[in-house]
C-alpha cells in the first residue's frame, strides 16, 4: 500500500456520513478553543514578541540606526500564525484520536480488511500513553529549536519538523492498537518509519492550506490507518 494511494483512499472516504461528523466538530471545537484565546492575547503577545525581537535587533544593529518597530511587529504575527495553526490541528487530532479514531478503524476495517484478526495490542491505557510522550515530545523539541527562531527562514521549517514528528506519534499507535499485537507494532513502527514520517510531513505541510487543513485530521487519520492496516496485512501473508 503506498502512501499516495492511502492518502487518496482518507480523501474518498471522507465523503462518508460518519467521517464528515468526525471532520466537522472536532475542528470546529479547536478552533472555538483557540480562537477565543487568540481574541484574548493576540495583540499583547505580539507586542511583546515585537519588543523582544527589537531586543534582540538592535544591538545586532550596531551602530547603524534603524526603525525596526513595523518589522519585528509584522515578524511577530508572522511567528504567533505559524504557531497558531499548529496549536489548532493537534488539539482537533487528540480530540480525533479520543472520541474518532476508534470509528474511523471500524471504517477502514470492515471495508477494506474484514478478515484482518485483532490481537489488541495496545489499549486505552497505551493511547493516553503514547497521547503525553507525543506533547511531551512536542514541547522538548520546541524548547531545543528556541535558538533557531532567531533566523527568519527557518521559521516555517522549525514548525513543520516538530509536527510531522508529533503527527506520526499520535496516529500510529492508535491506528494499529486494535489489529496489531505488541510485537508486531513495533516491527511496523520500525519497517514503515520512512512512510509514516511522509505521511506525519504531509499532514503538517496540510495544515498550513486553507481549507485542506479543516479535512487534513480525518484524511490523514484514515490515511494512516489504511497504510498501517496494509503493512500488516502483507506482514501476515505467509512467506513461500
Amino acid at each position: 500500500m503506498s502512501i499516495v494511494t492511502s492518502v487518496l483512499y482518507g480523501l474518498a472516504n471522507l465523503l462518508h456520513p460518519r467521517m464528515l461528523w468526525l471532520m466537522i466538530w472536532p475542528m470546529l471545537v479547536a478552533l472555538v478553543a483557540w480562537g477565543a484565546v487568540a481574541l484574548a492575547f493576540w495583540s499583547r503577545l505580539a507586542l511583546r514578541l515585537a519588543e523582544l525581537m527589537r531586543h534582540w535587533l538592535e544591538p545586532a544593529a550596531g551602530f547603524v540606526r534603524l526603525d525596526f518597530g513595523d518589522a519585528t511587529l509584522i515578524a511577530a504575527h508572522v511567528v504567533l500564525f505559524l504557531l497558531f495553526v499548529p496549536l489548532v490541528y493537534i488539539t482537533a487530532l487528540f480530540i480525533l484520536g479520543i472520541f474518532g479514531m476508534q470509528k474511523m478503524v471500524d471504517h477502514v476495517a470492515a471495508r477494506s480488511f474484514p478478515a484482518l484478526e485483532r490481537r489488541h495490542g495496545g489499549g486505552a491505557a497505551g493511547s493516553a500513553w503514547n497521547g503525553f510522550v507525543a506533547l511531551a515530545g512536542m514541547v522538548a523539541m520546541f524548547v531545543v529549536s528556541l535558538p533557531l527562531w532567531f533566523l527568519p527562514p527557518l521559521w516555517p521549517l522549525i514548525p513543520l519538523v516538530i509536527l510531522a514528528w508529533a503527527n506520526q506519534r499520535l496516529l500510529r499507535y492508535d491506528a494499529l492498537a486494535e489489529h496489531a499485537d505488541a510485537e508486531e507494532m513495533a516491527r511496523l513502527f520500525s519497517s514503515k518509519r520512512a512512510g509514516i514520517h511522509v505521511l506525519g510531513l504531509l499532514l503538517a505541510l496540510a495544515a498550513y492550506v486553507p481549507f485542506i487543513g479543516f479535512i487534513a485530521p480525518v484524511v490523514f487519520s484514515l490515511a494512516f490507518i489504511r497504510y498501517l492496516l496494509g503493512a500488516l496485512q502483507d506482514a501476515r501473508q505467509p512467506r513461500h
